[in-house]
């Protein structure tokens, strides 16, 4: 499960299906309607969020929204959000983005050469739920 920190515009067609397919599947974990990935690290950063069901929503509504801008039709029905909180940013390190821009532009070179060409000339874009703060790989990642 890879959920990105990155801005989905910078994915191609295959990753940005994956991350819809991935952010439904946290979606379900969050919810408790699944007994797989559970203890999947990536999880972390949105259970420790006031609510993680909404939270995980918000996730998914700016990938449906960047699939709607590129003509896919992703089921927005499938987002369940709770509403009462106020989604607070998540601090993701200096030190993830830039693992995870590397890690994009090396999936992006292999499988989309025309993708790679167009981002890999600025730098990352975060997904507006995550603000960056100074620090190294998050712990929960799983390098390698």
């Amino acid at each position: 499960m890879r959920l990105w920190s990155l801005h989905p515009s910078l994915l191609d067609r295959q990753g940005l299906t994956a991350a819809w397919r991935e952010a439904l599947l946290a979606q379900a974990v969050l919810l408790g309607r699944t007994r797989g990935y559970t203890r999947h690290p990536q999880l972390e950063r949105f259970r420790a969020q006031p609510d993680p069901a909404a939270t995980i929503g918000t996730y998914l509504a700016v990938i449906a929204e960047e699939a709607g801008r590129r003509g896919y039709r992703f089921d927005s029905a499938r987002i369940v959000t709770s509403g009462d909180e106020a989604i607070r940013p998540i601090p993701v390190t200096s030190g993830q983005v830039d693992f995870e821009w590397q890690h994009l532009l090396r999936k992006l070179a292999a499988r989309s050469p025309d993708v790679h060409e167009r981002v890999a000339g600025g730098g990352p874009v975060l997904h507006p739920l995550f603000e960056v703060i100074p620090g190294g790989i998050e712990p929960w990642e799983r390098a390698g």
